[in-house]
C-alpha cells in the first residue's frame, strides 16, 4: 500500500518561504497558479509505461515530483490538500513484444491489443500482461514509501471518467487536427486520427483514419479490420486517443497541475498544452529534466541496455543515494553507470552530518531534506564508502566480517549490531569492489624517487604503530611527500594510490592507514616495493 503522506515540522514553514533550491521554485509557480485559480487542491501527476517493468527512470520521475510536492505543502504551510496520481498507460496497444517474455511467438496474436488485454507471459497471478506491469510499478513505489494513488488508463477510460472530455475531444476534433496535422509528415497527416478504436472484431488498438466523426452521436466511423464500416462511441473505452492529445485530454479531464517529463516530451509540450486548453482545462506547470546518458556519453535507451537499472544501483547502494543523484541538477545531462555511485554514497552521507548543524533555512537548501522529504534520519557513519572500498582491496574480503576485524579496531567497540549503517555500508563495498573494482584495478611498479619515499614512508610510520589518529597520519604521508620533492604534491598521492592500492585516486591516505591499521600499511609498502602486488594482479 502507498505510504501515508508524513508530517511536516512548523519549524520549516517560515524559512520556506525564501528557499531557493529548485523543488521551491517549481513549488512557488504552483502557489501562484492556485491563487490565480482559487483551486483548493493541487494535483501532481506522473507516467508510467507498463509496455516494461518500472526502472530508474520511473523512480526519478516520483522522487522529484515528491520533492515539488514536499516544497509546495511548505510554503502553503500544509493547508493545501495534495495528490499525486501515478498514471498507467496500460489501453496503449501492445506495439511490440519484449524482450524478457519466456515466449515470443504465444505473444505474437496479441500485437497492438491494449495491454490490459495481453495475457500476462510469466505467470497466472495477474490477469493481463499490463496488470502484471502496474502491480510491479505499486510493489515498487511501495519499497520506496512514496505517498501515492495508482491509476490505470483502462479503468479510467472503461468508467467513464474520461467520457466528458471525450465527448469534448469529438466536439473539437477539428481544432485537434489543425494543432496535431502540422506535427506530422505528409504520409502520416493522410491518415492520422486524434481516436485511436478498438476493434470490436480483433480487440487490437487500430491506427486508421476516422470516415466520420459525429459530435452529436458521440460516435466516430471507420473501416474495421474486415472492411465494414464500423462506429462506435468514444466513451466508455470503446477508442482511446492518440499519445499527444491523450497527455492534454488527460490533464484536461483529470485537471492536473503540475506534471514533470524527459527532455524528449519538450518538443510536443505545447502540443499537449493546446489540446488540454481546447478541451476546456489550464495546461499544468511542467518542469523538463534532461536525460541520463551512459558511460560514453550517450542516451540511455531501455532498448539498447545501455544504462544503469535501479535493481544494479540498489545491489551496490541504498536507495538515498540514488534520490540524492535525482535531487542534483536535474536540468543537466549526467552520466548513469556504475562509477557514479561511490561518489553518490559519500556525497549522501556528507550531507547528513551537516544537516543536524544547519539552521532550518539552511537545511532547507541541503539535498538530504529533499531525498527525505524533510524526515531527516542521523545515522553514525564516520567511514565513508571509498574508504571501506579500498578497505575491501587490501584486506581482500569477500564478506563483511573480514572488514569488521578492522572496523571494531578503528571504531572501539563497534560492531554490525551497534552500528547497522555501517554494516550495511560495508555489505555494499564487498559487492561494489568485487563486482566492478577488482576486475580493472591495476597495479604500477614506482619509480625511483616513489620508491624512496615509500620506504621512508614505511619507517616513519614505524613509531606510530596501533595510532588511529588519521589526522596525524595524514600530515606524515604530507610530510614525507615534501621531503622527497614532489611538485606538485599531488603527485606524491598519485602514487601512493596507483602503486599500493591499483588505482588513480582514493580517500584521504591517512585515514585508511588509520582504519586498515599502521602494521598492515608498513606490510603493504613492503610488497608493493618488492612487486608482489605486481605479482598478484
Amino acid at each position: 500500500m502507498s505510504a501515508p503522506l508524513p508530517p511536516l515540522d512548523p519549524a520549516f514553514f517560515d524559512a520556506a518561504q525564501t528557499a531557493r533550491a529548485w523543488p521551491f521554485e517549481e513549488a512557488r509557480k504552483l502557489v501562484a497558479r492556485i491563487e490565480k485559480t482559487g483551486k483548493r487542491e493541487v494535483l501532481f501527476e506522473t507516467g508510467y509505461g507498463p509496455s516494461g517493468l518500472p526502472h530508474i527512470g520511473t523512480f526519478g520521475e516520483v522522487a522529484r515530483t515528491t520533492m515539488v510536492r514536499t516544497a509546495f505543502r511548505l510554503l502553503t504551510r500544509d493547508q493545501v490538500p495534495t495528490r499525486l496520481l501515478c498514471f498507467s498507460d496500460d489501453l496503449d496497444g501492445m506495439r511490440k513484444i519484449p524482450d524478457n517474455v519466456p515466449s515470443k511467438t504465444a505473444m505474437e496474436p496479441h500485437l497492438q491489443k491494449p495491454l490490459s488485454a495481453v495475457p500476462d507471459p510469466w505467470t497466472n497471478e495477474f490477469a493481463s500482461f499490463g496488470d502484471h506491469n502496474n502491480a510491479m510499478l505499486r510493489r515498487f513505489l511501495d519499497t520506496f514509501g512514496f505517498d501515492y494513488e495508482f491509476a490505470s488508463a483502462t479503468d479510467y477510460y472503461r468508467s467513464g471518467k474520461f467520457d466528458a472530455v471525450l465527448l469534448r475531444a469529438a466536439e473539437r476534433y477539428d481544432d485537434i487536427m489543425k494543432v496535431m496535422l502540422p506535427s506530422l509528415g505528409a504520409e502520416r497527416q493522410a491518415t492520422y486520427s486524434p481516436f485511436l478504436p478498438i476493434s470490436p472484431i480483433s480487440g487490437r488498438v487500430l491506427y486508421v483514419p476516422m470516415k466520420e466523426v459525429n459530435a452529436l452521436d458521440g460516435t466516430v466511423t471507420f473501416a474495421d479490420e474486415n472492411g465494414r464500416d464500423t462506429t462506435v462511441p468514444v466513451t466508455g473505452g470503446h477508442v482511446k486517443m492518440q499519445w499527444k492529445p491523450d497527455f492534454g485530454m488527460r490533464w484536461a479531464a483529470l485537471q492536473v497541475d503540475f506534471e514533470m517529463f524527459g527532455k524528449d516530451h519538450q518538443t510536443n509540450a505545447h502540443i499537449y498544452d493546446k489540446i488540454c486548453e481546447i478541451l476546456g482545462g489550464k495546461a499544468p506547470e511542467h518542469y523538463v529534466f534532461e536525460l541520463f546518458l551512459d558511460a560514453e556519453g550517450q542516451k540511455i535507451s531501455k532498448s539498447r541496455g545501455n544504462g544503469l537499472t535501479i535493481d544494479e544501483w540498489l545491489t551496490y547502494a541504498g536507495n538515498e543515494s540514488l534520490g540524492l543523484y535525482m535531487f542534483s541538477k536535474p536540468r543537466t545531462a549526467k552520466r548513469l553507470h556504475f562509477d557514479v555511485i561511490p561518489r553518490a554514497v559519500d556525497d549522501y552521507y556528507s550531507f547528513v552530518r551537516s544537516f543536524h548543524a544547519q539552521t532550518a533555512a539552511e537545511q532547507l537548501e541541503n539535498p538530504a531534506f529533499h531525498v527525505h522529504f524533510g524526515a531527516v534520519p542521523n545515522p553514525d557513519v564516520p567511514l565513508s564508502f571509498a574508504l571501506l572500498l579500498n578497505l575491501v582491496a587490501t584486506a581482500n574480503a569477500d564478506d563483511t566480517g573480514v572488514l569488521w576485524g578492522f572496523i571494531s579496531r578503528y571504531l572501539k567497540g563497534a560492531t554490525a549490531a551497534t552500528h547497522p549503517e555501517i554494516d550495511r555500508l560495508a555489505g555494499y563495498a564487498v559487492r561494489y569492489f568485487n563486482d566492478k573494482v577488482k576486475p580493472t584495478k591495476t597495479y604500477r611498479a614506482p619509480t625511483d624517487q616513489e620508491r624512496a619515499a615509500l620506504a621512508d614512508l614505511a619507517a616513519q610510520l614505524a613509531p606510530h604503530e596501533g595510532s588511529t589518529d588519521a589526522e596525524m597520519l595524514q600530515n606524515l604521508v604530507f610530510e614525507v611527500g615534501k621531503a622527497h620533492h614532489f611538485d606538485p604534491l599531488r603527485a606524491w598521492f598519485a602514487a601512493v594510490y596507483e602503486v599500493l592500492l591499483g588505482q588513480t585516486q582514493g580517500p584521504r591516505f591517512g585515514s585508511f592507514i588509520a582504519l586498515y591499521g599502521v602494521a598492515e600499511t608498513r606490510k603493504l609498502i613492503d610488497t608493493a616495493l618488492a612487486g608482489n602486488l605486481l605479482k598478484a594482479e
